[in-house]
């Protein structure tokens, strides 16, 4: 499944790049616009997932980009704004929004708020033809067209990286993966000494499923690398 693609539609450029870095680092593919009115025509030609969307903005400001756009587009938006107003936010949301948030954020909660944002624009509009389609081991279950894993019927929150490790996994339940494999299919480039970034991803996945529920799903095959088994 392709990286989700967010674009970062802010005037302040230190903000900006620093929401590139984050969200690069999460695992998201981004791109950045400071002009309203550009915004608005990139927003139009498709090809982005969500928008994180600055209220302030030159030439056009985001409450009419995001009029515009609800005219002809459903992708999700987050509106940025550094005015804690309850009229803006109800007008953000009233112009069609998906949430709204005001700086200064922490970014975790920024992040956990475009997860959201994403897993309802997929839940509402499924991938064709894979819609039904399900991942599990165990008690275990991906829905990789609403981008939700469960365990014993609990929804687990993983980062982007994470998701896209176990989802590899699982994919290739039947075969044990080296840490190169997993480096290259997860994190897109290849394999150059260092795979200590596989085993940490690992951890943290084992810390939100095998050790929260008390089951083992991620086992260690010794000088080879890990797989998922039944």
């Amino acid at each position: 499944m392709a990286n989700p693609k967010i674009f970062i539609v802010e005037d302040e450029h230190r903000i900006a790049r620093f929401l590139q870095i984050e969200l690069e680092h999460e695992g998201y593919d981004t791109a950045l616009e400071d002009n309203g009115r550009h915004a608005l025509d990139r927003i139009l030609k498709g090809g982005f997932d969500l928008v994180l969307l600055d209220v302030m903005l030159p030439e056009m400001d985001g409450m009419e980009v995001c009029r515009k756009v609800r005219e002809t587009s459903d992708v999700p938006i987050i509106m940025l704004t550094a005015r804690d107003d309850v009229s803006d936010m109800v007008s953000g949301l009233d112009l069609g929004a998906d949430d709204y948030i005001t700086k200064p954020f922490d970014m975790q909660e920024l992040l956990a708020r475009i997860r959201r944002a994403l897993r309802s624009h997929y839940k509402e509009n499924p991938s064709e033809g894979d819609e039904n389609e399900r991942l599990a081991i165990k008690d275990l279950i991906m829905i990789p067209s609403r981008y939700e894993v469960r365990v014993k019927g609990e929804f687990v929150q993983l980062t982007k990286k994470e998701y896209a490790l176990l989802e590899f996994l699982l994919r290739n339940k039947r075969n044990v993966l080296s840490r190169e494999q997993i480096l290259q299919a997860v994190w897109g480039y290849d394999y150059n000494g260092d795979t200590n970034v596989v085993d940490v991803y690992i951890r943290y996945l084992r810390s939100k499923i095998d050790e929260r529920y008390q089951e083992k799903y991620i086992y260690t095959v010794r000088g080879i690398g890990y797989a998922v088994r039944d």
